[in-house]
């Protein structure tokens, strides 16, 4: 049992939720704090961009559709700001199939998770997600 988390240690430990859907917000909180994950939560991408300012977190997890500045463009706003929080976004969505969000998905070669969900299907793509960031530090430390 060890040598499984020394072979896949857990990398992510704190996660920003950025989503305008404050009940689902709320939940995310609430699942994933009692995983142990330490969270904080930005109603849409013009708040969470205030707060990434402040502080870096290990795994974001964001809402396409929001008002005052949708998901793509915190993306966007993020990797002009702190380019290396960028691999650590897991985009959520209802819009499976939307042509426009699917090219920007394949674009950033993003994390994708589909409403509705559930907390099997949120750890597993969190766990997804930690694995390419331990993936990226050992492709990281072999080339240095």
């Amino acid at each position: 049992m060890s040598n499984a988390a020394e072979s896949n240690p857990r990398r992510i430990r704190s996660v920003m939720v950025v989503d305008d859907d404050v009940e689902l917000s709320m939940m995310y909180k609430e699942l994933l704090g009692s995983q142990g994950y330490i969270v904080s939560t930005a109603p849409n991408g013009v708040e969470a961009l205030k707060l990434i300012m402040r502080h870096d977190v290990d795994a974001i997890i964001c809402d396409m559709m929001m008002p005052h500045m949708p998901g793509d463009m915190f993306y966007m706003a993020v990797e002009m700001e702190k380019p290396h929080l960028c691999a650590r976004f897991i985009f959520v969505t209802s819009y499976e199939g939307n042509h426009k969000i699917e090219e920007f998905f394949k674009k950033v070669d993003g994390i994708v998770l589909y409403k509705p969900t559930t907390l099997g299907k949120l750890m597993g793509t969190l766990n997804l997600l930690n694995q390419r960031l331990v993936n990226a530090e050992k492709k990281a430390s072999g080339a240095a």
